[in-house]
């Protein structure tokens, strides 16, 4: 059997390796494929694995003999899964291998909001400090996390990991969740989304991106946050309405926002929060951590062989299951 890696570099830029791949394929990885290539590297595979190279409708319709495709990511959008399932193509994902990863990047833009550590480094470097006529010498308020309230929207593996660190820091948490039967979850304090957004010091988002999450950070929602309050999204950028919160920040009607993820990625030039007060952006990149990244290829890889064995896992349609 043919594997071709269609972008392998953002999985494994070189300090990984591929070797683990199941003995016996004929295979081959490309460190990026542009779309007009796609047909050529893909014609006579029978497996596919892709991090963001699409692989739409037109393009699964071109490819008769392909079996299976592994997407080197938790979200599988890049396929048109559909039309996968009818063509008999088994299409698997990867979840839960970022879990500490993104938790951790949470708690760095969190962080950075509070102490503004790189601004005042550079302050130091710039000669700021030396030339201060106070030994004393800060260029932000610097904020302390104890006893602040977090409010986590979505409470999956990554939310409760957060919870974990909030609490570590002294933190109150509260939680809001489509699955909570009960005010209370796993000890935490359950509040609807309004509620929440109205009685936390910071809201970090938890949730996947689908009809009754998108846009579900608007206007009306911020209205509700406190002056001094902070919105973390690591998750989807479009679970927020980025003109609304542009219009926030820049108004100082909420005081921060720490931003893994938009709406288009890479962004636009147009996008207004590329401009807005108080804003740190960083390159959708919690999940990038090397021992992400090593626990995520080890999983995907572990799906071909399981798939080979004729006992798929992480499969996210029910086309066939056998090679």
């Amino acid at each position: 059997m043919k594997l071709i890696v269609l972008d392998g570099y953002t999985l494994n830029p070189g300090d990984l390796s591929w070797d683990a791949l199941p003995a016996g394929l004929d295979w081959q990885v490309f460190d990026r494929t542009a779309p007009d290539e796609v047909y050529e590297r893909s014609k006579d595979a029978d497996i596919l694995l892709t991090n963001k190279t699409p692989l739409t409708s037109s393009v699964l319709k071109s490819l008769p003999s392909l079996k299976y495709i592994g997407v080197l990511a938790t979200g599988y959008n890049v396929v048109d899964v559909e039309q996968a399932k009818r063509q008999n193509i088994v299409v698997t994902n990867v979840p839960a291998y970022g879990t500490s990863s993104v938790a951790q990047l949470v708690f760095a833009l969190i962080l950075e909001l509070c102490n503004h550590v790189g601004q005042h480094s550079d302050a130091v470097r710039s000669g700021a400090w030396s030339r201060s006529s106070d030994w004393s010498f800060w260029q932000t308020p610097q904020l302390e996390l104890h006893g602040k309230t977090l409010g986590i929207v979505g409470y999956g593996r990554i939310g409760q990991s957060v919870a974990r660190l909030a609490r570590a820091f002294g933190m109150d948490v509260i939680v809001t969740t489509r699955h909570a039967t009960a005010h209370q979850i796993d000890g935490e304090q359950w509040a609807t989304l309004d509620e929440l957004f109205t009685q936390s010091d910071i809201v970090s988002l938890h949730c996947p991106l689908n009809a009754s999450t998108t846009g579900m950070v608007h206007a009306g929602r911020l209205a509700r946050m406190r002056k001094q309050a902070f919105i973390i999204n690591t998750s989807r950028g479009g679970l927020i309405v980025e003109d609304d919160l542009a219009d926030a920040l820049n108004a100082e009607r909420i005081a921060g926002a720490g931003l893994d993820v938009l709406s288009t990625e890479p962004p636009l030039e147009s996008n207004p929060l590329l401009q807005a007060k108080h804003c740190i952006i960083t390159p959708h990149m919690a999940w990038a951590t090397r021992e992400a990244r090593s626990r995520l290829m080890a999983a995907a890889l572990a799906n071909v062989a399981a798939w080979l064995s004729r006992q798929p896992q992480n499969v996210v349609n029910s086309s066939s299951e056998r090679p």
